[in-house]
């Protein structure tokens, strides 16, 4: 894998472009910048056309609009991070939209303060560009082998070498929580909160205990969950809630918690489960953001523990339920107990080493590949 593939949000993105403006979020380093190059007509480097707030010349051309007449499409990476960047952009777009046409990237911030007000309503379409799956690699065991290694984002998985994976973790972790964090409010422990970052990384696939944690980091029941939205926000993790039904008694509250970049998982079941979780949030976030449909990630789990860790839904219906497993084994009961109780027509138990075996009844035990392509995913 010497050249990572064309990104799967870039043909949608232009055409969107035709009708209004484009908002692309997403985690830091997920690829935001070069995705945004690369739709400029004729690309290449330091194009007049692609403006960063964090250049001091840039910035300058930015205020005085000096951008090329000549192109139609201009990209702004960074905008957010001036101060009234709403209406700023509100009104180059209601001035310039007969001759330009505006692509605005950033990360955390720019999904944290779209959200500040309806100045913008109607006039853009808002991208959450994920990091790259098995579908949009290709689905083969070698591309699986190395997503499950190095995880998706593009430069650990693009050089496949340990040292860089360790190397970006560190270097990742550091500039989420001493820069981006500060852009969004103010945190006066930030050793703590790396820490916090750190000691989620053995907790992924678990029910969440807010108490245990902040019992570990020595702060109140209030600060450690403020802490874990706040890493939420910077795209750090991501939670998903139970899913209820009448007919059992699931659990309410207790939320379950991934990582956006599962190679920082040790334990590989757990990182399977984490790797799958990302496939179905991408899922669900892709239909949401091209199709406008309401989709949700939740996980199923009763006051006797019983649990199914995934199930999607749509429009506030069940789709489809997934047990995650590493290796191919005998279906959980966990599934058949749920599949009488629930409105849930689909169950697969999916795996990632083994022998696949179709199983009568509404339940497949199959292996990822599979899955993501009867399934369709992203």
């Amino acid at each position: 894998m010497s050249v990572l593939p064309q990104r799967y949000l870039k043909k949608l993105i232009t055409a969107d472009l035709k009708k209004k403006m484009v908002f692309l979020g997403g985690p830091r380093q997920v690829g935001k910048t070069t995705l945004a190059q690369t739709i400029i007509t004729k690309y290449k480097d330091n194009h007049p056309a692609y403006l960063n707030w964090d250049s001091d010349v840039h910035r300058k051309k930015i205020k005085n609009q000096q951008w090329p007449k000549s192109e139609k499409l201009i990209v702004l990476d960074e905008l957010h991070k001036l101060k009234t960047w709403r209406n700023f952009i509100k009104g180059l777009y209601d001035t310039l939209k007969n001759t330009h046409t505006f692509l605005v990237t950033g990360s955390a911030r720019l999904d944290h303060f779209r959200k500040g007000g309806d100045s913008l309503l109607g006039r853009y379409y808002y991208y959450r560009l994920h990091p790259f799956s098995l579908p949009e690699l290709g689905i083969n065991k070698n591309n699986l082998n190395d997503l499950f290694k190095y995880g998706g984002f593009p430069e650990p998985l693009l050089e496949k070498k340990e040292t860089t994976l360790k190397r970006w973790h560190m270097s990742r972790l550091t500039k989420l929580v001493r820069y981006d964090l500060r852009d969004l409010e103010t945190v006066k422990d930030l050793n703590k909160v790396e820490v916090l970052a750190e000691e989620l990384q053995s907790k992924v696939g678990s029910p969440l205990s807010i108490n245990a944690l902040s019992g570990d980091l020595e702060v109140d029941h209030k600060t450690a969950k403020r802490w874990i939205e706040i890493l939420d926000s910077l795209y750090y993790c991501f939670q998903i809630p139970p899913y209820g039904s009448k007919k059992i008694r699931a659990v309410k509250k207790e939320k379950k918690l991934y990582l956006w970049d599962w190679s920082q998982v040790e334990d590989l079941g757990a990182r399977f489960e984490n790797m799958l979780a990302c496939q179905l949030l991408k899922y669900c976030h892709f239909h949401e953001d091209v199709n406008g449909e309401k989709m949700e990630l939740r996980y199923i789990r009763d006051t006797n523990k019983r649990e199914v860790d995934f199930v999607i839904l749509k429009n506030k219906k069940p789709l489809f339920a997934v047990e995650s497993k590493l290796k191919s084994s005998a279906i959980s009961p966990h599934i058949f107990y749920f599949k009488q109780r629930t409105p849930i027509e689909k169950f697969y138990q999916v795996f990632m080493k083994g022998d696949e075996k179709q199983v009568q009844d509404g339940v497949s035990l199959i292996s990822f590949e599979n899955f993501c392509k009867i399934e369709k995913m992203i």
